[in-house]
């Protein structure tokens, strides 16, 4: 198919372009499609064929977005009809989509797969629709022949108001074996067939617990993208693809206000940088291999609110930047480096330091584990020292302890808000608090489905705030807000003490 692979002009050639020309989704039948292979192969094969590219991930995922964003050369932001209102998404889409040719949106599990069994809310599908973009279905093709059309014609009638912009096989055996999945879907459906993906097993995603190994530890090679991107053209019709989806119209009109299912005011996402402030406060940003979790638009929400980032690394730097006022802890993989964390005494030091001075320090997950007092990681069951601002013994396990979209109500006031407070978020771990019971406040009250038993804590000693949630601030800008004041407070505060900073 490659002589057809000669789409419309890049931007290469109309580089005042001032939003994005066309996009679309990449929806799947279901987990284990290989839906996230194909979706880097068509990254890497559009900017090989001189595209820009902005990519999306749909869902509360950290580790795709990584990937998404070496590949594509270019920020990859998640979208999320869950726990973030509808003008909140679409503002980001545009925002994040500007300049480029073709945005490209990576779905969650399947299509229609969401919150819950009996909504759309956090679907694929409803993000496709909010977007106005097609949708090209991935379907593995293991173990299928005629089934396949059955498949097709049933995604094409589940919701009329979803456009599907081609079917792409996964995991298929031969060109002959996709033959045979071309007739039936020919026959008996509208959807066009976009080619394959062949059966490879050179092609190995390197995994652990938590999903795929994160960019920041082991990004693709350049081989395995040479060869996904070399699938793709000799075996998809991107041609057919591109010329197929209709131009996004520049500056699309806007929903005004929030979704009356997600009652949180949206903040809008803005494209200009705000006037540099000299009193900001500055906040400390874990990012390194063991901490590399952040929604991209949760920091650029904490500078839009007043404060100015510097990153540390608690894995390679020996303490903690100078003249910081507040910490801000990631997720991440800390059992993965708990050894090389524990030796950073004078950083776990110092981090206790604060805590016990009222410095607003935030962790989530894998932030809030490396806040407590001893983390047993993977390496063989040992126990490692952390910073010891909570009392807790964290312990990893085998099995997933706890998964699924959350909305906290704060019961107090605290460093990210006012008492009767809500933010949405997700929870993700395989660790769990060998002593719970410890007499450390709980400052969350959690909303959840009926029949569940949710034990999510917001733990609180001072000013040190700690959970698993990974909390998203463009549920709730005013959260982000009240962490920012918090730490202003802290500054003025200490230099008000002789102009002493900390």
């Amino acid at each position: 198919m490659n002589a057809l692979n000669q789409p419309f002009t890049p931007s290469a050639s109309c580089p005042s372009s001032s939003s994005v020309k066309k996009g679309f989704v990449i929806g799947a039948t279901g987990s284990g499609t290989g839906k996230t292979t194909i979706t880097l192969a068509l990254l890497s094969c559009l900017r090989q064929m001189g595209y820009q590219v902005a990519p999306f991930k749909v869902g509360p995922d950290f580790i795709d977005p990584g990937h998404h964003t070496r590949v594509a050369g270019r920020t990859c932001y998640n979208l999320d009809s869950w726990m973030l209102p509808k003008t909140y998404n679409q503002d980001l889409f545009n925002a994040k989509s500007r300049g480029a040719d073709i945005a490209v949106v990576e779905g969650v599990m399947g299509l229609f797969d969401g919150y819950d069994g009996r909504s759309e809310s956090g679907s694929t599908a409803q993000m496709a629709k909010w977007l106005d973009l097609p949708v090209v279905l991935v379907i593995s093709a293991r173990g299928k022949a005629r089934s396949a059309a059955a498949i097709v014609k049933g995604f094409e009638t589940f919701d009329p108001d979803l456009k599907l912009a081609g079917v792409i096989f996964s995991k298929t055996g031969s060109l002959r074996h996709y033959e045979y999945l071309k007739q039936a879907v020919e026959q008996h459906c509208k959807t066009p067939c976009l080619g394959y993906m062949p059966r490879n097993d050179s092609i190995v995603m390197p995994e652990r617990h938590l999903g795929l190994v994160t960019a920041d530890e082991a990004g693709l090679d350049k081989q395995t993208l040479s060869t996904l991107s070399g699938m793709i053209r000799d075996h998809v019709d991107m041609a057919g693809l591109i010329n197929r989806l209709a131009p996004i119209p520049p500056g699309r009109p806007k929903e005004p206000g929030p979704i009356k299912s997600n009652p949180i005011k949206p903040n809008p996402i803005k494209s200009a940088q705000p006037e540099p402030d000299t009193h900001a406060p500055v906040i400390a940003v874990a990012r390194d291999k063991a901490f590399c979790f952040y929604y991209p638009d949760n920091l650029e929400i904490l500078e839009q609110s007043g404060a100015v980032l510097k990153e540390f690394s608690p894995l390679d730097d020996e303490t903690l930047p100078k003249g910081i006022d507040g910490i801000y802890l990631g997720g991440g993989y800390p059992e993965v480096f708990a050894d090389r964390l524990s030796q950073k005494t004078e950083m776990r030091d110092r981090i206790n330091t604060l805590s016990r001075d009222g410095m607003p320090i935030y962790g989530e997950c894998g932030g809030f584990m490396f806040l407590c007092r001893y983390l047993s990681g993977t390496d063989g069951g040992r126990t490692f020292p952390m910073a010891g601002c909570f009392d807790f013994k964290v312990t990893m396990s085998k099995r997933l302890r706890s998964l699924g979209y959350r909305e906290i109500r704060l019961k107090k006031d605290t460093i990210i808000g006012k008492k009767g407070d809500r933010i949405r978020g997700h929870e993700f771990h395989y660790s769990s608090l060998e002593n719970p019971d410890q007499d450390i406040e709980n400052v969350y009250q959690v909303a959840s489905r009926a029949g569940q038993d949710i034990q999510l804590k917001g733990y609180r000693v001072l000013n040190t705030l700690g959970s698993y949630f990974h909390l998203h601030f463009g549920s709730n800008p005013e959260s982000a807000r009240h962490f920012v004041a918090a730490c202003r407070a802290y500054k003025e505060r200490h230099l008000s003490h002789a102009g002493k900073r900390t």
